[in-house]
């Protein structure tokens, strides 16, 4: 199913949030909970991972030290709360690991690691079905996700690309694969499962209680590519950075410029911002709602719709932190 634009279309101004910090290399997720926000930083040069308290600011702790060593972290895609504790993806590494507070509540602490059952290629992005479950997307081609046990097994896979393109579908499906990956996000009270493309516009959503499978593209259409020596290179557009469900709806940050327009700037020594510039909104089901014009370009969001409040990190700043209030 197809969607042209949205019925309605509002424009927000953030608040930086002051941080009282180092500065962050690549702030590219934000979790709030509670009166925490953790703060990925992609490239972090000794940590992974800030904690803040929230919403003033004050410097917490680090934790996931970068290094080679077995306790150590050597890449960091994602990270999830789950009650008191806070789980992390190392892709490099192929783990899911858990860290927890200490006694004292001013520092964390590495608590285990699951080693992802090695059938499954590359996991990207993560999240946790149920206390005894994750699911991660599936980069072989031959389905959307793969379910694993609490520890690290494989369980099942399940889903398909959505893709029209039936030549790749037939003869390079792990290029596909690449072409199509998304960033998920799944709401247990609800059980819907959410992915956005990152490259074109296409949402999918995943009713795990009913089995119900809705996929919707935008104006930007499926994720563009061309196959070279086996891998997918991206030739459309920079498509959703994040997304997470609420109990209530959906929300992604999108970005939506051409890997042409990002070509010609940089021919021309023209530095573009960084991020997305937009938050889509959708129902449960998929239904476009609204879209929120933002005056930062962003990467990742954590969405309290109680307090109406989007936190977001804006890779280009100093002060990465930006706090939207909804309309």
């Amino acid at each position: 199913m197809f969607y042209a634009d949205f019925p309605e279309t509002l424009e927000l101004r953030g608040e930086t949030i002051p941080l009282d910090t180092a500065l962050f290399r690549y702030p590219f997720r934000v979790r709030v909970q509670g009166d925490k926000a953790v703060v990925l930083d992609l490239h972090g040069a000794d940590h992974f991972f800030q904690v803040f308290h929230y919403p003033d600011g004050i410097y917490l702790t680090s934790f996931g030290k970068r290094g080679d060593s077995p306790e150590e972290l050597v890449s960091a895609e994602n990270i999830r709360w789950n009650r008191g504790f806070l789980w992390a993806l190392d892709a490099n590494k192929s783990e899911l690991v858990r860290f927890g507070f200490a006694l004292s509540g001013d520092s964390l602490l590495r608590q285990e690691a699951v080693p992802l059952d090695k059938e499954i290629l590359r996991a990207l992005d993560f999240v946790q079905y149920d206390d005894s479950a994750f699911i991660v997307p599936d980069y072989s081609g031959n389905s959307r996700f793969c379910m694993v046990n609490r520890q690290g097994k494989l369980l099942r896979k399940m889903g398909a690309i959505p893709s029209v393109d039936e030549d790749a579908l037939k003869n390079a499906r792990p290029a596909l694969a690449q072409a199509w990956r998304s960033f998920i996000d799944y709401n247990p009270r609800n059980g819907v499962l959410a992915a956005v493309t990152q490259l074109g516009e296409v949402i999918e959503v995943y009713n795990l209680k009913d089995s119900t499978h809705v996929v919707r593209i935008g104006p930007h259409g499926e994720p563009e590519f061309q196959v070279s020596q086996g891998y997918g290179i991206p030739t459309g557009i920079m498509g959703f950075s994040d997304v997470q469900v609420t109990d209530s709806a959906i929300y992604a940050v999108f970005h939506g410029r051409s890997f042409k327009e990002i070509a010609r700037s940089a021919q021309k020594g023209i530095d573009l911002p960084d991020g997305g510039q937009y938050i889509y909104v959708f129902s449960l089901s998929g239904e476009p709602l609204r879209k929120y014009v933002l005056d930062h370009y962003i990467y990742g969001i954590s969405v309290d719709e109680q307090k109406g409040i989007i936190t977001a990190t804006d890779v280009n700043k100093d002060e990465p932190i930006i706090e939207y209030r909804m309309k």
